[in-house]
């Protein structure tokens, strides 16, 4: 059977976040890459210089496209920046039963805002509740949670507590952010807490990072693993791609992390 994985998020020009980073992914993994575009941005290594949202109805026609003729194992949703975005495609989801990865997008590592203000409650209130998992990182996190970014694990606990109260399954707070020679992700599912660390890789490659956790975690869901196993597997093809992409020369700003690593040699 051939494991189809649905990537709903923005396009990235530069091909290292967003929808190109999913499909880069589900392809390294295994799985097969569906999309649904919900914005078009222009950007680079160096950060966004335009956005344009997709129609509501063009993204509602392009799930229903999807829905109707593929027989999708798991869906990742990545940049939606509206309201009225969040509301349709939360409908839509609500009629489906695959795993959902909610990969709450709202500033890009160049710092460039991709979420209205006005939308993060519509996030809330529409997306969590339909959430298997949320993988946030320390800053959105503190969005998603309205408290300021996590400085402790008693923070981080008591924002992932927020965030499942709020009707998500489980949740993942990513460390990426943090310091120190180990980033260590939080693990909150089935009421417990597992700490995940990994040696932190030193590289200004890291565009896309978050982007490309999710999908791991989605294109293994989609290939039949149980969440933990998904979430793990999903950082260790991470931190293969971050340590690889510190030989990769894309652009002058932050490059993106090396999603095919074990072929490219």
């Amino acid at each position: 059977m051939t494991s189809i994985a649905l990537t709903i998020a923005g396009s990235d020009s530069g091909g290292g976040a967003g929808i190109q980073a999913d499909i880069k992914t589900f392809s390294a993994l295994g799985a097969y890459a569906a999309s649904v575009i919900t914005a078009i941005t222009a950007q680079n290594t160096r950060g966004v210089t335009a956005v344009e949202d997709i129609s509501v109805a063009t993204i509602v026609a392009q799930m229903d496209a999807v829905f109707s003729d593929l027989a999708v194992n798991a869906v990742k949703i990545g940049m939606v920046s509206r309201i009225e975005t969040i509301a349709a495609i939360a409908a839509r989801l609500k009629q489906q039963t695959q795993p959902v990865v909610l990969d709450p997008v709202m500033v890009a590592t160049s710092g460039d805002r991709l979420l209205h203000a006005d939308a993060i409650e519509t996030l809330r209130r529409d997306l969590l509740p339909i959430a298997t998992i949320v993988t946030p990182n320390l800053p959105e996190s503190a969005l998603l949670t309205g408290t300021p970014i996590a400085d402790t694990e008693a923070e981080i606990i008591r924002q992932a507590e927020m965030i499942l109260k709020a009707g998500a399954k489980a949740v993942l707070i990513k460390g990426g952010h943090g310091d120190g020679p180990q980033s260590t992700d939080y693990l909150f599912a089935d009421g417990t807490m597992q700490a995940l660390s990994a040696r932190r890789v030193d590289t200004k490659n890291d565009h896309g990072t978050g982007c490309t956790l999710a999908a791991a975690i989605t294109a293994h869901l989609a290939r039949g693993s149980e969440l933990r196993e998904a979430v793990g597997l999903a950082k260790d093809y991470l931190n293969g791609a971050l340590d690889a992409g510190r030989g990769l020369a894309v652009g002058q700003g932050r490059g993106p992390v090396h999603h095919f690593y074990r072929w490219w040699g």
